[in-house]
């Protein structure tokens, strides 16, 4: 099982999002040794398959695979089992998904063959705020959502939780620092507005309690991927 983040570069998970398997393939292995891990999340499992996410672990990288299992519990257990066998340090699932689906998750993830994946719940997705929440019929405002499902879910077994960096004070207050925190909607200062709405800078998610920060576009999306990446673990570790 993969450990916290020991130095400012190990922190950065960086989003392969990305359609096609080559490209990012030679992004991970650009990015090997400056970064902590490379995530892949639908658009490129879709596109590649598990085939896919072997090849980008053979770059060196540790994978974070980010597919947010959301069904039955026997079905999310069999899904971390194979996910277990792929390789992935990492693996995200639905807090919604209830509490009896997390611990079989957990269970399946306990009796893999390979050092088992962290477990991290997803609460409240960084692109919702409050009039989404209402619509789709989830209490809010986010934070007492992100506060309800994340109680749930570490009580059922998750080793932490992806959230908001606008909550991750918040999470750390509630829960005291034994959950992993893993966060998306990281914005290093002068980044152009996207669709992620609760974010923060990379040094501001560290010091409210974030534990690795998921970056996509900001470091993917530049001339110089690995001159982006180096750039904001030196900003971290300043």
């Amino acid at each position: 099982m993969i450990g916290r983040p020991a130095a400012a570069a190990e922190r950065l998970i960086v989003a392969l999002d990305l359609a096609e398997v080559e490209p990012a393939a030679a992004l991970a292995r650009a990015l090997r040794g400056s970064v902590g891990l490379v995530k892949v999340g639908l658009e490129l499992f879709i596109a590649a398959g598990p085939a896919g996410v072997a090849h980008i672990a053979e770059a060196g990288v540790p994978v974070f695979l980010d597919l947010k299992l959301h069904d039955i519990p026997n079905t999310v257990a069999g899904a971390v089992r194979s996910a277990a066998r792929l390789g992935a340090a990492m693996l995200t699932l639905h807090a919604a998904g209830g509490a009896a689906m997390i611990a079989a998750a957990r269970e399946a993830a306990e009796t893999a063959a390979r050092p088992r994946p962290l477990l991290l719940a997803v609460t409240v997705l960084t692109s919702l705020e409050g009039p989404d929440l209402d619509a789709i019929g989830l209490a809010g405002p986010a934070e007492a959502a992100v506060l309800r499902l994340a109680r749930l879910a570490l009580a059922a077994g998750a080793d932490g939780l992806v959230c908001s960096p606008r909550e991750v004070a918040a999470l750390r207050a509630a829960f005291g620092p034994d959950p992993v925190l893993v966060v998306p909607g990281i914005r290093p200062a002068g980044s152009l507005a996207d669709d992620q709405r609760r974010t923060m800078t990379p040094a501001e998610a560290v010091a409210a309690g974030a534990d690795w920060l998921v970056i996509g576009r900001p470091i993917t999306r530049t001339p110089d991927p690995l001159a982006a990446a180096r750039a904001i673990a030196t900003s971290l570790a300043a």
